[in-house]
Order: C-alpha cells, then sequence, then structure tokens
C-alpha cells in the first residue's frame, strides 16, 4: 500500500457497509451515488484488494472488504478522538430523539450504533414512549426527532419513512392461539394496532378478551413468549421463537403499518438533518424475519 488512506473514503465505505447499499450511503454522508462510487473505486485502489463484488443488481463486500471494515471503524474513531483532543470542542452538537417502545431495541442498536460511528461528535438523547406522547413532545419542541406509529394519533402525522405488514404472532411452544376464546396482549386505548386488530376479529366473528394492556412492547413480547396470549406485531419487531399466523390458522388478514418521522419546528438545524436523514436512509436496513422464516 503505497499511500495513505483517506478518512473521508472510509466514512463513505463504513457507511455502506452499515447501511447495505451505495444509494442508503450517499443519503447519509451526503454524496451523491456516482460520488460514492468514485470514492470507493479509489479506496480499492488504495487498499489494493477487492472491496466489493457484483452480486446481481447488488454489491456486497467481499472478505478483503469485510476486513477493512473493523480497520475502518478504528481508523475512523481515532481520527475523531485526535481531532476532539486538540480543537478544544466536546460536544458539536445535542439532539434529542424519541422512539417508541416498540422499536427502541430494534431502532436503537443498529441505527444509532451506526450515526454514533459516523457522526462522533453529535450526541443523540433517546426517550422511549408510547406515539401518542413522542408526538406531543415533538409539538411542545421537547422533543427534536420522532419516529411514531402513524394512526396512533391525529396531530402531526409527519413523513412516512416505512411501511411493513402487520401480523398476528403467537409463541412456537404454546397454543394460545388454539382456544375458543382468544386471549390477547395488546397496547392501550390509543394504540392503533389494538383498534386494528380488535376490528378484524370481530368482522371474523372470533372471540377474544383482551387480557394484558401495556404501551411497553417488552411487557407484550413477555406475555406472547410465555404462551399467555396473542398479539400484533410489524414484521420487523418479530423475534425468534415467534410464529405467524394467517388465514389458515383462521386468523383474518391485517393491514399495513406505517412508520412516521415528526421534526419540531426548532430541529432545522444540519444536525438535525443528519440525524433525519441517517434514520430515513438506514430504516429500510432494520433486520427483519420474512414471513416465510418466521412461519416455519
Amino acid at each position: 500500500m503505497s499511500h495513505a488512506l483517506d478518512i473521508d473514503q472510509l466514512r463513505t465505505f463504513l457507511a455502506i457497509a452499515e447501511l447495505g447499499s451505495f444509494t442508503k450511503a450517499g443519503e447519509a454522508v451526503h454524496k451523491t451515488q456516482s460520488a460514492v462510487s468514485m470514492q470507493m473505486r479509489r479506496l480499492e485502489e488504495r487498499v489494493g484488494q477487492p472491496i466489493f463484488i457484483k452480486d446481481g443488481r447488488q454489491s456486497r463486500l467481499t472478505e478483503q472488504g469485510l476486513r477493512l471494515v473493523e480497520y475502518a471503524r478504528r481508523m475512523i474513531q481515532l481520527n475523531d478522538e485526535t481531532l476532539l483532543a486538540f480543537n478544544g470542542k466536546k460536544e458539536v452538537g445535542f439532539v434529542k430523539l424519541g422512539v417508541p417502545d416498540d422499536y427502541a431495541d430494534r431502532l436503537l442498536p443498529q441505527v444509532l450504533a451506526a450515526f454514533n460511528r459516523l457522526n462522533p461528535s453529535i450526541e443523540v438523547q433517546v426517550e422511549c414512549t408510547s406515539s401518542v406522547k413522542l408526538t406531543k413532545a415533538v409539538r411542545d419542541n421537547e422533543l427534536d426527532v420522532a419516529i411514531t406509529t402513524s394512526g396512533d394519533t391525529s396531530e402531526l402525522r409527519g413523513e412516512i419513512i416505512r411501511r411493513e405488514p402487520l401480523y398476528w404472532v403467537t409463541s412456537e411452544q404454546h397454543s394460545a392461539h388454539t382456544q375458543d376464546v382468544l386471549r390477547l396482549a395488546l397496547g392501550p386505548s390509543s394504540c392503533s394496532w389494538r383498534r386494528l386488530s380488535m376490528d378484524a376479529l370481530d368482522r371474523a366473528g372470533r372471540q377474544y378478551r383482551v387480557s394484558y394492556t401495556s404501551a411497553s412492547g417488552s411487557a407484550l413480547i413477555g406475555a406472547v413468549q410465555a404462551g399467555l396470549a396473542l398479539t400484533v406485531f410489524p414484521e420487523s419487531a418479530i423475534r425468534d421463537g415467534m410464529r405467524i399466523l394467517d388465514e389458515r390458522d383462521g386468523f383474518p388478514a391485517l393491514p399495513h403499518c406505517d412508520i412516521a418521522m415528526l421534526r419540531s419546528d426548532n430541529a432545522r438545524l444540519p444536525m438535525h438533518d443528519r440525524l433525519c436523514n441517517h434514520i430515513i436512509a438506514a430504516i429500510g436496513n432494520v433486520g427483519t424475519v420474512s414471513s416465510r422464516e418466521a412461519a416455519e
């Protein structure tokens, strides 16, 4: 290797590795797709190894590319730590982000960890609560940005950034779904999924009772995994050990679930743009379970 590696190229490379595509990476690092492609060609020339390989219409990391990921992370972190140590700036930005509990364990580890590596001087403070409370907090400028379930509130509907199927879910190890009177674990009365599921069962003539009500997705998951009740979840929230139920099991189809992004009137600085653009670029890359995989 005859030339020093370029930190900006490594940032773009890491964005591709973490977001899964050149297009999403370009949006996250504010570069056109052609600029991203040019940077990656130059990076390959510098390391002297192919780091991407064509896989149909997509590009994936080669073995050498996978090796480069960890080196890139370490180099970027050291570069940023060095600059912060000598420029006297302890904090460049501070953003308050709200996330529903249903999505916190999926969104936070993947999306925000990647954002932190790409933007180490922007601190993100996270609040997890219901979509209704998040919407009010954005309206009152108590939060800068929030991810909400569209339909839980009629206020500040925001920009739809993700649409995914909504499924009936039970435990693979239990048979709560075979009972004559179904026991349900659902969100509070303000939850749109609760209304959708109850209306669907009413139309199908299925008997049920809501045995567990909680605004916490973790609490609903616990009830399902223990075999105490069924629930409804979007595809991205389905875990190992859960089984999707459909018409073959006697359960009516449910509509799609829309995920929206809200921004307060005060959240118009470049750091807010960077976080919003990163979430929009990455949200489609949050790990999901296909209906076929979950049903097996």
